[in-house]
């Protein structure tokens, strides 16, 4: 059976690039940072590297990136120290952000009486900014915006400097998890004036357990991992140096190769979007994804005009790897929190959302052959469906 991945928003096949540099670094740089011996320096100057890499990218200081595990840990770091050491006394925020920081915004409302504020998406899964504004202007208590930039389930993209205007226009703190959009998209924070971002390695061809936090110098921000100076004190704990180096290989891949990258997956999207209305019948697209200017060009989430929780399944025994929500929830009996928010009863009742997410190695040829599973699935659910009837 050939097998079929089409699941890469939930994480990305390591380029073999990576994989190189990364076997080079454990075979040679194998010093603690930390130490100030020839090996220990070596493997500092590594990690600084990538962080210039990084920063470079990202048009801001190396000062300001923080080398973490992932994206999860970057987004409880921002959102507890914002409240444990800025002062914040209210968070804004939606139902539509992922669990590491919907969590994370339930645990400080619990331990530390944080007010919370949802701004309510509309059937689209966008954001009003006039709400926002309304938000911030309703209290003076020390505020964190909280908003994703590309959403991991519908796409849906957030504009994130006209976010960053408003809160600064409001003194409240703006923090944006971007992992799904950091080495996808050209993200200038010389220009977009985020105080916080986050990304995770996985995401873009790189390493699982790899990744960093955007900290903006000015912030006062304080680490919540003790114990030692490492990443400005932000962060204790011996660094990843294999995993960085793996992180740095991966976003440089990225970067250098964005425009052929993102043309041959936004084609890739297109014929999906076309193959699954032409033989899918009653297929629609949840919130802005099959937008390609208003959606994240890896993702598309498609609703399917029957009931079939055991869809993924099914794919899968088929060798299609695709995802009937984020990965952290597909597992999940009940729907996901932005399924909820976008759909009425009727259409969780009677349809099947599924989360198809490519890379630039994904082809047509298997973009056919997820089409022609769903086209047979479909086919029996109709003949189940007769044969009920006409019992």
């Amino acid at each position: 059976m050939n097998k079929i991945y089409l699941d890469n928003a939930a994480t990305t096949p390591l380029s073999e690039e990576v994989i190189d540099t990364m076997v080079a670094v454990l075979k040679t740089n194998y010093g603690n940072p930390s130490s100030t011996h020839s090996f220990g320096q070596e493997a500092k100057i590594l990690l600084e590297n990538v962080r210039r890499e990084v920063a470079n990218y990202l048009h801001v200081s190396p000062a300001e990136i923080i080398f973490t595990s992932c994206g999860t840990e970057s987004n409880n770091m921002i959102i507890k120290s914002c409240v444990n050491h800025l002062g914040v006394e209210r968070i804004i925020t939606s139902p539509l952000e992922h669990k590491c920081v919907a969590e994370t915004v339930l645990d400080m409302k619990k331990r530390k009486g944080v007010e919370v504020v949802y701004l309510r998406p509309d059937n689209k899964g966008d954001i009003s900014l006039n709400d926002l504004t309304e938000a911030l202007q309703k209290s003076d208590k020390k505020t964190l915006v909280s908003l994703m930039h590309a959403n991991n389930e519908i796409g849906n993209l957030l504009d994130i400097k006209k976010v960053a205007e408003i809160c600064k226009e409001n003194n409240a703190l703006f923090h944006s998890d971007t992992v799904q959009s950091m080495a996808h998209m050209e993200l200038d924070f010389s220009d977009i004036k985020v105080d916080f971002a986050s990304c995770s390695a996985h995401k873009f061809h790189g390493p699982k357990g790899s990744g960093f936090a955007f900290v903006r110098k000015s912030s006062g921000l304080k680490g919540i991992i003790t114990g030692g100076p490492q990443e400005r004190s932000l962060r204790a704990g011996t660094e990843n140096v294999c995993g960085i180096a793996g992180l740095g290989k991966a976003l440089e891949l990225s970067v250098n190769n964005m425009e052929e990258y993102s043309s041959h997956i936004k084609e890739i999207k297109k014929y999906a979007i076309e193959q699954l209305q032409q033989k899918i019948e009653g297929v629609i697209f949840n919130g802005r994804s099959a937008e390609m200017d208003a959606s994240l060009y890896t993702v598309l989430s498609v609703l399917l005009p029957f009931k079939d929780p055991m869809i993924g399944l099914k794919l899968d025994m088929k060798g299609i790897a695709i995802s009937q929500g984020s990965a952290c929830s597909s597992g999940a009996s009940k729907p996901s929190m932005v399924m909820m928010m976008i759909l009425d009863e009727e259409e969780m009742n009677n349809t099947t959302p599924l989360r198809v997410s490519f890379s630039h190695l994904t082809t047509k040829k298997e973009i056919d052959a997820l089409v022609a599973a769903l086209q047979g699935i479909a086919e029996n659910f109709k003949i189940e469906n007769h044969d009920i009837e006409h019992r």
